[in-house]
């Protein structure tokens, strides 16, 4: 925890002296991203710093109640509790604010929904699942982008890729990565019979372009022509965009835009995600330990949560929080699932670490 904290101030104080550089001032691109960066650490770095400053005002009152002047150290006695309050009280507002790990101050990530098992009952849960975070971020006044789907012929989804982008998005929707399975009867389904089926879902962080910079000789790229559900040709024209990242074989292909260079744009916002994600699992298995949150593996294998539409009832199997809102939940609230995945971590989070001298 310390160690990632001091990594977040280090790296502001590195973007501060990046503002007033001239050459990063000259170049309008990197500039945006630096901007763009140093907000999204600032509320982070300011109260660490201010937590910093309190621990070592703490450790001159107690030098002064250790030393012989005694009307020092009757002022260091009184003043002490107050500083001791106000540092708790910032480590409270840490902990909220790591919670989500590493990323957990990015203001953008890449929503991934994916059809399990199932057939069109799984590609129709996962229409469900992208209404249900669509209505959610619209109540959050969220940007949502689709950046690539694969509808099928039922109006369900094989797969759709969101772009979601505004406060809190990575911190609020990181506990959404893994299998998430659904019980009712299927609108297909004649004798009445409950199904059950299942869809995946991947949350991403979007990378600044300072931290994942492809290169076109990193990825290869092949157009083609667009094609919608049954293979019929969307336009005549090579707009769909394949491209493949040489080192770790990761495929994205877009083809919903009649605009090759937009498709492409897509395609690569995508892409940056996949990439960084990797590494990033790479990075956390190297330095694995036996504590693991329960809901922070972000495992896509791993089944997550139960939607059971004849009792109304979802189930999130890590925290074991069972709420009989079905339906609410999946018109777009989701706040009392976050809120009690949020509580969990951040007690786990109090648990591990107490507080910093």
């Amino acid at each position: 925890m310390r160690h990632l904290l001091e990594q977040k101030l280090a790296r502001f104080e590195e973007l501060e002296k990046c503002l007033v550089d001239p050459a990063v001032l000259a170049d309008s691109a990197r500039l945006a991203a630096v901007i763009r960066e140093h907000g999204s650490l600032a509320k982070l770095a300011t109260k660490y710093r201010r937590f910093k400053n309190l621990n070592a005002q703490i450790r001159e009152a107690l030098d002064m109640i250790e030393g012989h002047d005694a009307e020092l150290r009757e002022l260091a006695e009184a003043e002490l509790p107050e500083l001791k309050q106000e540092r708790e009280r910032f480590w409270n507002d840490l902990l909220d604010l790591t919670v989500g790990g590493e990323d957990a101050n990015r203001d953008s990530c890449i929503l991934e929904i994916r059809a399990g098992t199932g057939g069109d009952e799984a590609a129709l849960f996962a229409r469900d699942l992208y209404e249900m975070y669509k209505h959610f971020a619209e109540s959050r006044r969220w940007k949502v982008e689709i950046l690539g789907m694969h509808a099928t012929e039922l109006g369900g989804f094989k797969e759709i890729v969101l772009g979601i982008e505004g406060e809190d998005v990575w911190r609020t929707l990181h506990y959404e990565s893994g299998g998430h399975r659904v019980q009712r009867v299927p609108e297909t389904e004649a004798m009445g019979r409950i199904h059950t089926s299942a869809a995946t879902v991947a949350v991403m962080a979007e990378p600044e372009d300072v931290e994942i910079d492809l290169k076109p000789d990193d990825y290869r790229e092949d157009k083609f022509h667009a094609s919608g559900p049954g293979g019929q040709h969307v336009n005549k024209t090579e707009s769909a965009i394949r491209l493949t990242h040489l080192e770790t074989g990761i495929v994205v292909i877009c083809q919903d835009e009649k605009s090759q260079h937009k498709n492409r744009a897509k395609a690569l916002r995508v892409l940056k995600s996949r990439v960084y994600e990797k590494k990033r699992e790479e990075e956390e298995a190297k330095r694995a330990s036996d504590r693991k949150s329960k809901i922070g593996s972000g495992d896509r294998s791993q089944r997550i949560r139960t939607y059971n539409f004849p009792q109304n009832r979802l189930t999130d199997h890590r925290i074991n929080l069972t709420l009989y809102k079905l339906d609410s939940i999946m018109a777009g609230n989701l706040d009392p699932v976050i809120d009690g995945l949020l509580e969990y971590e951040r007690q786990e989070l109090r648990d591990a670490f107490g507080t910093i001298e």
